[in-house]
């Protein structure tokens, strides 16, 4: 196995580590979840550039005739990164004593406060940051709305 093979079966690790942490486990710590709430996906230019030189790489390792595990571990990079970009959906995690938003823990004490824009983003003020929370449907600004009020 070469160093390049080595670090692509490195990056497929840690990338299937975070899928299931993302979809196991943080739902599961700091109790049960009251409420999860789907959010827009951003950054899909992006994943499509990512895929598209992966795609080259695997184009270019077939066409030199290089080894078939890079071959394999390219094509598996690319459905990794189909799955986390294209069909894992970004959620919000409202619980008890706080929320996941982006895969980071933030507790209720810490929202300063709350407003809601023109275009349906809730903005929630922490002491130094705002965060800006995309809903795919408005419906859900009234669940969140609900269940941050009978915390």
């Amino acid at each position: 196995m070469t160093l390049t093979d080595s670090l692509i079966l490195a990056l497929i690790v840690l990338l299937l580590g975070y899928a299931i942490y993302d979809e196991l486990i943080m739902p599961r710590r700091y109790g049960p979840t009251r409420l999860r709430v789907p959010l827009r996906r951003r950054a899909r230019l992006d994943s499509l550039i990512f895929i598209g030189l992966l795609v080259i790489l695997v184009w270019n390792n077939i066409s030199r005739q290089g080894q078939p595990l890079t071959t394999t571990l390219l094509l598996t990079l690319i459905f990794m990164a189909v799955y986390l970009f294209w069909i894992r959906r970004p959620k919000l995690l409202l619980k008890e004593d706080g929320f996941f938003f982006s895969n980071i823990w933030i507790r209720w004490p810490r929202v300063q406060a709350m407003n809601l824009s023109e275009d349906g983003v809730l903005v929630m003020q922490l002491e130094q940051k705002q965060l800006l929370i995309h809903v795919c449907e408005l419906d859900d600004l009234e669940k969140i709305y609900h269940t941050i009020v009978k915390n």
